[in-house]
């Protein structure tokens, strides 16, 4: 039988656990209100008027709103909740939703529930799930184990998938995987020693220890005792790959393939049927439905919020750059966003008039023959400017640009048009997502380079594992990156 790549017992317990909580805090909750000095006093002759028994009808309730909203939450999605950190956020943004949930279904059942009850009962049902995964995550490290089985992956291939897909795992790293090696059909091939045409520097990690050849498959996957298979081919193996998988779908190991990584890149890739034909989608959104709703309207709140707090600075940076030089005050400068679409991008303009005339002249080179076209010494920023970009304040009227709807507030960043010929097929993936004022790159390596092509991984990371939630981790934490001047110039 396959052994599963997490500890589902824990996941197991955490769901049983939760019920039990959420059950117990009903009646608990409506008692704390009768007996605690809090709010107005009971007399108990009132109890009977005032609070709702608790009753089966309550219970289910409760069961089944907040089930779906855990649901919803990934609260149980074993690599969801790898990270204590990650799990706690994803409990209460699922808490937070049935919250309002029941709220709303209490008002329209019109249920007469104090609110000091209501309360009391979120209250203690977050404090003791929270207490309880604490534990128990505890009570595993005790014993000396992790709440995360081990999943002891060897990869299959040589090449450039293989060395992709190896730097990937390697960078991205999550809780319980373990690369045990890897089987290939070339001795002398190292998978981390290839790579394709424009794929960022691999790693200066020691390789992985070629362990076999892919007929000694079998042999090896029982030695090393591996959980699971990825096969990492490039596309002109089908017949390998075939071949290949047809043996070890005979062996009790979890079996992953990956397509020629940096020309396919598939990123939640769909499967689905055209009449009764099945196919693979590559094209589909990689934000849609309702997260690209509730995306859409944070831009929206979040950029009117903003230019409304923010209008008499708007108009004292205007009015400094006005003074300066009487040129104009918004520089509007072409961009590519979401699936190659042009816009005008908006930004305060920070440089001398006839700038885009002279970029020629302040172009270098790096060591690997890339074009830097933005220096910190740049003789062509104003003393105004200046200080806009240290402190990114001529990035503001990009908020315009939000409420327009060319960009969103977190996204990869929009791109030159001229750069574009720089990108390679895989990189290209970064403009499946609306572009944005800050992203990913930003708030974790903003200094390292102002080229966005050398950074696109981090981009895909961005696009591969986006979430409501990982916009609001960005947005908090640009808010630290700014006030230091990170990477700023």
């Amino acid at each position: 039988m396959i052994k599963p790549a997490r500890a589902t017992g824990y996941l197991a317990a955490l769901f049983v656990m939760d019920i039990l909580v959420l059950q117990a805090a009903v009646p608990v909750a409506m008692r704390l209100r009768y007996v605690l000095p809090i709010g107005r006093a009971v007399l108990p002759e009132w109890a009977a008027l005032l609070f709702y028994a608790p009753t089966i009808s309550m219970h289910i309730t409760v069961f089944a709103i907040w089930l779906i909203c855990f649901i919803m939450a990934s609260v149980y999605t074993p690599r969801r909740v790898a990270f204590w950190g990650e799990e706690l956020q994803r409990l209460l943004v699922g808490h937070a939703a049935a919250t309002l949930f029941l709220a709303g279904v209490l008002y329209l059942a019109k249920v007469e529930l104090p609110r000091l009850t209501f309360g009391y009962f979120i209250l203690l049902s977050f404090a003791l799930m929270m207490f309880m995964r604490a534990a128990l995550r505890a009570w595993y490290a005790l014993r000396g184990r992790s709440a995360v089985q081990t999943l002891r992956l060897l990869i299959a291939g040589d090449g450039a998938p293989a060395a992709s897909v190896i730097a990937q795992l390697r960078r991205h790293t999550w809780p319980g995987l373990e690369l045990v090696g890897r089987i290939g059909e070339c001795a002398q091939c190292e998978s981390e020693g290839a790579q394709p045409e424009g794929a960022p520097a691999l790693p200066s990690e020691a390789p992985l220890p070629l362990l076999g050849t892919l007929a000694e498959a079998e042999a090896v996957i029982a030695r090393v005792q591996a959980d699971a298979v990825l096969i990492a081919l490039p596309r002109d193996a089908n017949e390998l790959l075939a071949m290949l998988v047809a043996r070890l779908n005979t062996l009790s190991v979890r079996l992953y393939i990956v397509p020629d990584y940096f020309d396919l890149a598939f990123f939640d890739a769909t499967i689905e049927r055209l009449g009764v034909v099945p196919v693979i989608g590559l094209r589909d959104p990689a934000i849609d439905g309702l997260q690209r709703i509730l995306k859409r309207v944070m831009d929206i709140v979040i950029a009117s919020a903003a230019l409304l707090l923010l209008s008499p600075l708007l108009l004292l940076i205007s009015l400094a750059i006005k003074l300066e030089d009487g040129g104009a005050v918004l520089y509007r400068t072409l961009r590519m966003g979401e699936n190659g679409r042009v816009f005008q991008m908006l930004k305060f303009r920070s440089m001398v008039i006839n700038a885009e005339q002279l970029q020629r002249e302040v172009n270098s080179s790096d060591d690997a023959g890339n074009i830097v076209h933005k220096r910190a010494d740049d003789p062509r920023v104003t003393r105004v400017g200046r200080v806009l970009r240290r402190t990114s304040a001529d990035e503001l009227p990009q908020f315009f640009n939000v409420l327009r709807g060319d960009m969103s507030l977190v996204g990869p960043r929009p791109e030159q048009p001229w750069l574009m010929d720089r990108y390679t097929p895989w990189q290209q993936k970064r403009f499946a997502v609306p572009q944005g004022m800050t992203g990913w790159w930003q708030v974790n390596s903003r200094e390292e380079s102002p080229l966005l092509y050398l950074h696109s991984e981090e981009d895909l990371f961005y696009v591969q594992n986006y979430s409501l939630w990982l916009d609001i981790q960005i947005l908090w934490k640009t808010i630290a990156v700014v006030l230091r001047g990170k990477g700023a110039y």
